[in-house]
């Protein structure tokens, strides 16, 4: 039987927020941003366990502070990050010792507190099938893209979508994907995009226009707003 891992980067330096302390660690109604993330995680009952993935420098005081605080058992290893998302994935993926070819892993952002339980699940039954999912919310905007100032084109708005994560796949496959794309010297957008590099599937599954990711100072504000609706 496949078993199902999120990885949880949470290594981001939080510039745009502007805060003293890194975005993760941000208080949400009293608790840290991160332990609201890991709280979906640790009480959805199908997912075997969590690697976390931290600034080195940071690893005692998440530990101590988010992890044995609030009693996420689940919690596996805290990796050490690296410079870039990528490469804080890359060892958090490298650090999944028990995780089988087949097994599933649920890559999400550590800055993501309300993702609905249900988008799991499904992210992770298309990730079974299809190899790769991505959540994504359909485009609400007309987008435009512009080049030196001009717009150039207009895309179907029909045909556009908003990525968020979890970023679902196939143990195996993702990390061949993030190898590859480290041999090449490739840096991508987000986990799918390795993927798509590689010609693989990659399914996307609806999600939720809630599950926003905490990075600016309005952000937690409509976050403080979800929690009081």
């Amino acid at each position: 039987m496949k078993k199902i891992f999120a990885l949880v980067p949470a290594a981001g330096m939080g510039k745009r927020m502007g805060a003293g302390s890194n975005k993760q660690y941000l208080l949400l109604d009293g608790m840290p941003i991160l332990a609201h993330t890991l709280r979906v995680f640790q009480d959805a009952p199908f997912i075997d366990g969590i690697y976390l993935v931290s600034p080195e420098q940071e690893i005692p005081y998440c530990r101590s502070e988010v992890v044995e605080r609030y009693g996420f058992s689940k919690v596996k290893a805290l990796v050490a990050g690296g410079s870039e998302r990528q490469h804080s994935v890359m060892n958090g993926l490298s650090a999944m010792e028990g995780a089988d070819q087949d097994d599933l892993v649920l890559i999400h952002d550590g800055v993501r507190p309300f993702v609905p339980v249900a988008v799991l699940k499904e992210a992770a039954a298309a990730a079974a099938e299809f190899g790769g999912a991505v959540v994504a919310v359909p485009a609400k905007d007309t987008i435009k893209v512009a080049r030196e100032g001009l717009v150039v084109e207009t895309p179907p708005r029909e045909e556009l979508w908003l990525a968020q994560t979890p970023q679902a796949f196939r143990y195996g496959l993702i990390l061949d994907a993030y190898r590859s794309a480290a041999e090449a010297g490739y840096l991508g957008t987000d986990d799918a995009s390795l993927m798509e590099r590689l010609k693989r599937p990659v399914k996307v599954v609806l999600g939720d226009y809630r599950n926003i990711k905490i990075t600016t100072p309005e952000d937690m504000l409509l976050a403080e707003a979800f929690l009081k609706g």
